[in-house]
């Protein structure tokens, strides 16, 4: 019930979608990015800057109020084509419209399960299940599932939703979905109070998570380098920052060197990472976003942006998942 494909759930910002856009051919199959519109995003607009190497993108309107617009025909416009997300509050008008996108495109659609809310037995799955797939005009055979666990904050959460996602997982193997994905994430909200200058580890607990169930045929989904929880209107520190995704931990560097400009942070942020024990064996080849990390390392010209940064981070985390999951390549 797996196809071998990735799915980061991201946020429609300029970081993300510069790491996507930057995607080698081969990575690009791997990828479909699951992505959380807000009220006041213009997905099209960026996608028409830099549009995704994945070709696709699937996109879920549940933070829109409806209607949502004519996204589907927008993306369709510069090429890039959508799989609507159905969720389990979908309206009757909203569900129509999923299908009529997912026609427009190709034919394919994500429905997204948190077990805490909508699945909190086989029955409620199967009823809601029902009632999206009727909705929409969808047969299971065309839909992606995505077990979502949502935050994952601590070992005992982490312990706990592991064991809600095993009920789910069980009850997916009655229908025939085109594919079966565990989604988690469990990078904080907020790194404000983590230290600066220095490296300092963050638990992968979703990954982890994702590792103890050991379901063979189930497909890996996260948050990419960000949190589930959505902060909004919260100013953070906008210093230096890259999230360095390793096998067990993220590494947080946020560089703060009193006295320095934001170019000079930012160089010397780099190239304490590229001489950490972090830095991959292929160093600047490993993906585009280390290619960024290494040509600043290198020069202390221009101090980035949190854009800068979160495409940075985000592109070595795509490419460190794909090494990692089943049948990567060595």
């Amino acid at each position: 019930m797996t196809d071998g494909v990735y799915r980061p759930i991201l946020r429609p910002r300029r970081g993300e979608l510069a790491a996507l856009h930057h995607l080698d051919a081969a990575t690009a199959t791997r990828v479909m990015p699951i992505i959380e519109l807000s009220p006041g995003d213009r997905l099209p607009q960026l996608v028409r800057q830099m549009p995704p190497r994945t070709g696709a993108v699937a996109v879920d309107l549940s933070a829109i109020e409806e209607p949502a617009g004519p996204l589907a025909e927008e993306l369709a416009e510069v090429g890039v084509a959508m799989l609507p997300v159905l969720r389990a509050y979908d309206s009757r008008r909203r569900l129509v419209e999923h299908g009529l996108a997912a026609r427009l495109h190709l034919g394919r659609a994500v429905l997204r399960l948190q077990p805490h809310l909508d699945a909190r037995n086989p029955a409620a799955a199967t009823e809601t299940a029902d009632r999206l797939l009727t909705g929409a005009g969808l047969e299971a055979d065309r839909v992606d599932l995505v077990i979502d666990l949502a935050e994952t904050a601590c070992a005992a959460h982490a312990n706990r939703f592991e064991e809600r996602a095993r009920h789910v997982l069980r009850w997916a193997r009655s229908s025939p979905w085109r594919s079966v994905t565990v989604a988690a994430g469990a990078m904080p909200p907020n790194l404000d109070d983590l230290p600066t200058d220095e490296a300092y580890p963050v638990g992968r607990l979703d990954a982890q998570v994702w590792a103890r169930l050991s379901e063979p045929g189930v497909g890996y989904a996260d948050y990419g380098v960000t949190s589930p929880v959505r902060r909004l209107g919260v100013n953070h520190r906008q210093l230096p920052t890259l999230r360095y995704t390793a096998e067990r931990d993220w590494w947080i560097y946020r560089w703060a060197r009193r006295g320095a400009r934001s170019d000079d942070r930012c160089h010397d942020l780099c190239r304490t990472l590229v001489g950490s024990p972090q830095w991959p064996a292929a160093g600047a080849r490993f993906s585009w976003g280390d290619a960024q990390i290494a040509r600043q390392a290198r020069s202390a010209r221009g101090g980035g942006s949190s854009a800068n940064w979160i495409a940075w981070s985000t592109s070595h985390h795509i490419a460190h998942v794909l090494r990692t999951l089943p049948g990567a390549a060595p």
